[in-house]
């Protein structure tokens, strides 16, 4: 194994492409690669594992998430000495989602480590799951010495190559003198441009080679120049577009919260009174409440939002990808639209729907200079009157809002549960789903008002992904009330993490919502297999195996259960009260709960149901 070379580090699986032309003013304006700002220490003798510990210190790193092993092992001993808090999972898989969870909250890169082998093949599904929401971190692998790699060492696996297509990059490190560059690189790249995860590989005789220690390092990315600002042709082309256009809709993703270009999305969508929808990745970036706003689009989205993507004459996206689950059949999305799309990643614009003004460069920039082009085209008296659209899009609301029936057989409803804890957290609280049904709920029933409450796994679907998550996220908001609603499937699968926060004092929440089925494969079953329930029962319910509670206490938490409607406050309130020791409560919920609206997966948009049987009645001249 050998270092990537250059060519390969501006985006090692994703090839880069020209989506549009690039302004010579604005690639320059993207930075030098820069270090942080912390004051430079004089050269020190230290073994490789001391030079990786201080330039994590270096760095600003507070906290890491890991488990230690025959290869990583040199590096835990400077860092029982080190400033940096080391956070003692049970699971690799923990630490990578306790590393993501903290990124998403505090938008600092987060750190996971591990050692070589398993401990780093445990860390693929996290890596994965950060690659595809484009989130900020940086894995730490031990590796077998350098004279090892290749023959099938004990624990030896080439993390290298298994992680080349789920990194920004990633690095094997070949000498202790490279480690302060190598790391200061890797949280370059994480954080900057597109935010990704890097790993980084170290053998274990580079870790206890004698080395020289020195910072700030200089760095070495030839060709790695993300474009931040926009090129001002396609900006006033936008801005004309949107000027001119009867339909338009603002289509906001992910991007947008990892540009911090929220404050400006709510100028920008005021200014023009254009509708905007937030995809599940963005929710919080424009407040739920919010007039303009018509909810998430996509397979579980409102009507309203996904009637607004489909008819419209004008998609500005922002920070999103024309993901699948958002178009659905892709040959039939939004036919009659003219495409804005904007994304700091070029390789993001047409790769899956014809872009007809492609704009590269971070959204918050893209939003500003979107604002200054549209208020001149409006003090020119070019607007146009949006007053037939929002009547259209008003009167959808009206008739198909986000609601549920309650359980015929009188059981507590999982809608119920969810709208409640929301109501009764706040809004200041981060809210962490795991996947399947009630990820869908908690993105419909609670409402997000603020950036940075709503962490899931979005792109990749991790189940496991809400406890450790939320681990990362309370490590990093301390002093905010952090909630993860989990489903008896996901919650199974790294529900071990507790023990991690009873030990280490971090005080989450959980609710389980307890259907006693993998409760989404089971809704698909219902409607596309006859009802042949094959393997999703887990026997949460008939048997109550495992019962929470009793798991809860033996991992150090508070256990609560509750069974009807008429406990459901009392509960949650119940919960709220303890903030020095981890919550778990049990709902015991119906089985048969559905997530409404849906799209079938491979159908158009234009199919959207309303609830089962029920199709969403449009006028003849909408359609």
């Amino acid at each position: 194994m050998t270092r990537p070379t250059p060519e390969t580090l501006a985006h090692t699986a994703r090839r880069a492409r020209a989506a549009a032309d690039v302004d010579p003013a604005a690639a320059r304006s993207a930075a030098t690669p820069a270090v942080p700002a912390v004051r430079p220490s004089a050269p020190a003798q230290v073994s490789g594992a001391g030079s990786l510990v201080r330039s994590l210190e270096a760095l600003g790193v507070d906290v890491v998430f890991g488990i230690p092993g025959g290869a990583i092992l040199p590096a835990y001993d400077p860092l029982y000495d080190s400033t940096v808090r080391h956070i003692l999972v049970r699971h690799e898989q923990g630490a990578g989602h306790a590393a993501t969870g903290y990124a998403q909250a505090t938008g600092k890169v987060g750190v996971c480590i591990a050692t070589s082998g398993p401990g780093a093949t445990n860390l693929v599904t996290p890596i994965a799951d950060a690659y595809m929401d484009s989130v900020a971190m940086v894995a730490i692998t031990g590796q077998v010495a350098r004279p090892s790699i290749g023959t099938d060492a004990f624990q030896e696996a080439d993390i290298q190559g298994i992680t080349l297509p789920i990194t920004k990059h990633n690095f094997l490190v070949q000498t202790a003198e490279e480690i302060p560059r190598v790391l200061a690189e890797a949280f370059h790249l994480a954080s900057s441009g597109r935010p990704g995860p890097v790993l980084v590989d170290i053998p274990k005789d580079v870790l206890q080679a004698p080395t020289t220690f020195a910072w700030p390092p200089t760095l070495d990315l030839p060709g790695y120049r993300p474009t931040l600002h926009p090129h001002g042709k396609q900006i006033r082309e936008a801005a004309r577009l949107m000027a001119g256009a009867r339909r338009p809709v603002l289509y906001v993703g992910g991007g947008v919260l990892k540009a911090d270009a929220t404050d400006g999305l709510r100028r920008l969508a005021e200014l023009t009174g254009i509708p905007v929808v937030t995809t599940l990745m963005a929710l919080g970036a424009f407040p739920d409440s919010h007039r303009q706003h018509l909810g998430m689009p996509g397979m579980h989205g409102t009507v309203a939002a996904v009637y607004g993507l489909q008819k419209s004459d004008l998609i500005v996206a922002l920070g999103a990808r024309f993901d699948d689950r958002v178009t659905g059949k892709l040959d039939s999305f939004a036919p009659d639209a003219t495409v804005v799309h904007a994304d700091i990643d070029p390789a993001e614009i047409g790769k899956n729907r014809h872009v007809d003004v492609p704009i590269v460069g971070d959204a918050k920039h893209v939003i500003d200079e979107l604002i200054a082009a549209v208020t001149v085209e409006r003090s020119a008296g070019r607007t146009t009157d949006l007053g037939d659209w929002w009547t259209q899009l008003d009167d959808l609301r009206d008739r198909y809002p986000l609601g549920y029936d309650e359980p015929s057989d009188g059981t507590l409803s999982p809608q119920y549960v969810i709208k409640r804890l929301g109501e009764i957290a706040g809004p200041d609280t981060i809210f962490v789903a795991g996947v399947g049904q009630h990820q869908m709920w908690a993105s419909q029933f609670i409402s997000y008002e603020k950036p940075h409450t709503w962490l899931n796994s979005g792109g990749l679907g991790t189940m496991g992904y809400a406890v450790p998550a939320a681990m990362g996220a309370k490590v990093g908001k301390p002093d905010t009330v952090v909630w993860a609603v989990d489903g008896d499937g996901c919650f199974q699968m790294t529900n071990q993490e507790l023990a991690t926060c009873a030990l280490e004092g971090i005080p989450v929440k959980i609710a389980v919502i307890n259907n006693g089925n993998l409760g989404m494969v089971r809704q698909w079953q219902t409607l596309f297999y006859n009802e042949r329930y094959s393997n999703t029962e887990l026997g949460t319910h008939k048997h109550r195996i495992p019962d929470f509670v009793k798991l809860a206490e033996a991992l150090g938490c508070v256990g609560l259960r509750c069974e009807n409607a008429a406990d459901v406050d009392k509960t949650i309130a119940a919960a709220m009260e303890i903030n020095d020791a981890p919550v778990v409560i049990d709902f015991v919920v119906g089985k048969d709960a559905m997530v409404w609206p849906m799209v079938a997966a491979g159908t158009s948009n234009d199919e959207i149901m309303f609830a089962r049987g029920v199709r969403p009645v449009f006028d003849e001249d909408d359609i």
